[in-house]
C-alpha cells in the first residue's frame, strides 16, 4: 500500500481512537496526531477534486482542504488558495487566496511563494471555514460551553487559560477570544512573524514578560496574560485599543492614535470585539501609567 493510501486508510481512524481514549499526551504527540489527520483529510480532498475513485466534487474538496489547512497542512493551504485564486468550485477571492498562499509559503511551499505576487498584498482575510466551531460559538455561548466544544486535548489548555486569566484580572471570554484567534490554543503554533505558542508571543514580548520556554503552554499563557494586563492598564480598559496593541504593538496604536490602518489589525480587532461583545474591560491602574496618546478614553473606565 503506498503512503497516501495508507494515510487515507489509517489517518482519520488513528486520530479518532486517540481522542476517544482520553489519554494524556505531550504537546509533541498532539502535534503529530493532528499532522497525520490533516494529511488524511488533504489526501481525501485530492480524490474529490480530481474524481479519483469517487465522484468529482469541488465543494467537498474545498471543505476538506480547509479543514486540513486549519490543522496546519501546507499542501492543503496551497490547494485551497489555488481554488480561491481561480474560482474553481468556489467564488474567486484573491484576498483569501493570498492569505492561504502566505500561510503555505511560510511552511515552505515554494509554489505558494511564487503565486503570492498574483494575489495582491497579504491582508489577513480568512474564509469562514478556517474558523473553529468554538470560535463561532464564542460570540453567542457561555465560556464553559465553548470549552466543552473543543477537542479533548485543547480543553486542558483552555481551562488552564481560564484559570490563570482570573489571576491576572482578565475576563475569561476576552482571554479565550485572544487565544482562539491567535493560535486556536495550539502550543506548537508558529506564525510568519515568529510569534510562538498559544497566545503567539514574538521573541521580544516573550523576553519582556520573562517567558523562557515559549512552547510550554502554561508559561506562554502567563506571558500573554501579563501582556494583556499591561495593555489594559496602558489603554485604560479600551478593548479595541488593547486588541490592536496585542496584534500590532502598543507603539503602532500610539502612532496612529487608534487602531492602525493595517487590514490585518482592523480585521483582528473586529473579530475580538464580536467575541467579547462589549467595549470596555476592568483594569489595574497600578500596572503602568496610561498612554498619553488617548486622553479622551482615559477619563472614564472601571478599575479593579
Amino acid at each position: 500500500m503506498d503512503r497516501r493510501k495508507w494515510r487515507l486508510a489509517f489517518g482519520g481512524a488513528a486520530l479518532a481512537l486517540w481522542l476517544q481514549s482520553g489519554c494524556a499526551a505531550d504537546d509533541e504527540a498532539i502535534a503529530k496526531a493532528f499532522a497525520l489527520h490533516a494529511r488524511y483529510l488533504a489526501d481525501l480532498a485530492v480524490r474529490y477534486e480530481h474524481g479519483e475513485g469517487m465522484p468529482r466534487d469541488a465543494s467537498r474538496a474545498a471543505a476538506l482542504y480547509c479543514e486540513a489547512a486549519r490543522l496546519g497542512d501546507a499542501e492543503a493551504m496551497h490547494a485551497l488558495g489555488w481554488m480561491y485564486a481561480n474560482g474553481r468550485g468556489l467564488e474567486r477571492n484573491d484576498e483569501y487566496a493570498g492569505t492561504l498562499f502566505a500561510m503555505a509559503a511560510f511552511l515552505g511551499n515554494t509554489q505558494s511563494e511564487r503565486l503570492m505576487r498574483f494575489t495582491g498584498p497579504y491582508t489577513g482575510a480568512t474564509p469562514d471555514c478556517l474558523l473553529t466551531p468554538p470560535e463561532l460559538l464564542l460570540a453567542e455561548s457561555r465560556v464553559d460551553d465553548v470549552i466543552d466544544a473543543l477537542p479533548l486535548e485543547r480543553q486542558r489548555i483552555a481551562r488552564l487559560l481560564v484559570q490563570h486569566a482570573g489571576e491576572y484580572g482578565i475576563q475569561p471570554r476576552f482571554a479565550l477570544a485572544i487565544a482562539l484567534t491567535e493560535s486556536n490554543l495550539n502550543p506548537a503554533a508558529l506564525s510568519p512573524k515568529s510569534a510562538m505558542g498559544v497566545m503567539q508571543l514574538i521573541p521580544e514580548t516573550a523576553e519582556r514578560f520573562n517567558v523562557k520556554r515559549p512552547y510550554d503552554a502554561e508559561e506562554n499563557i502567563k506571558g500573554g496574560l501579563a501582556y494583556l494586563r499591561w495593555l489594559l492598564a496602558y489603554f485604560r480598559g479600551d478593548i479595541a485599543l488593547v486588541a490592536a496593541g496585542y496584534n500590532a504593538g502598543e507603539g503602532a496604536v500610539d502612532k496612529y492614535r487608534g487602531v492602525p490602518p493595517y487590514p490585518e489589525t482592523k480585521m483582528y480587532v473586529q473579530r475580538i470585539l464580536s467575541f467579547v461583545r462589549h467595549q470596555r474591560h476592568p483594569y489595574d491602574a497600578r500596572v503602568v501609567a496610561p498612554s498619553a496618546a488617548f486622553p479622551a478614553v482615559l477619563v472614564a473606565g472601571d478599575t479593579l
